[in-house]
């Protein structure tokens, strides 16, 4: 069984263009310094699917990527405490969906976007990663 995440990144920090760069080799998810946000790449599997959102600078879901290696060490950690998993760009979100679009929808008011906004890396509930497709255009 897949499951569904949304990883937020601000664009001026990395943004989606970089990670589309990366291809198929995909990019570390690093520098996520929660341990919720952490725990939550433990629980990845490769081939999860995940949002990418830019937040701050467009606050929208842009992109859909895929987990590509499991949860390790993050390289850019001092300590073992911190871990990440690697991303690739599976596609664009064709008509961005913004995090407006997201509250006001009722479809979607139990999202963790909308209840915990600042965690980094969070679930996605199949029937959400499914409707936010349909909203930006994505054939699921």
């Amino acid at each position: 069984m897949a499951n569904y995440w949304l990883f937020k990144s601000e664009p001026e920090v990395w943004s989606w263009t970089q990670q589309k760069a990366k291809g198929k080799a995909g990019e570390e998810w690093t520098g996520v310094r929660n341990y919720q946000a952490r725990n939550n790449m433990r629980a990845m599997q490769l081939g999860d699917k995940g949002f990418f959102y830019h937040s701050n600078d467009g606050r929208e879901v842009v992109g859909i990527v895929e987990v590509c290696k499991l949860a390790h060490k993050d390289s850019t950690a001092d300590v073992d405490t911190w871990e990440c998993v690697d991303i690739r760009a599976v596609a664009d979100v064709p008509r961005p969906v913004t995090l407006d679009e997201i509250k006001a929808d009722p479809k979607l008011k139990d999202m963790v976007l909308v209840n915990n906004s600042r965690l980094s890396v969070q679930p996605v509930s199949e029937s959400e990663f499914k409707h936010i497709c349909k909203l930006g255009g994505v054939k699921t």
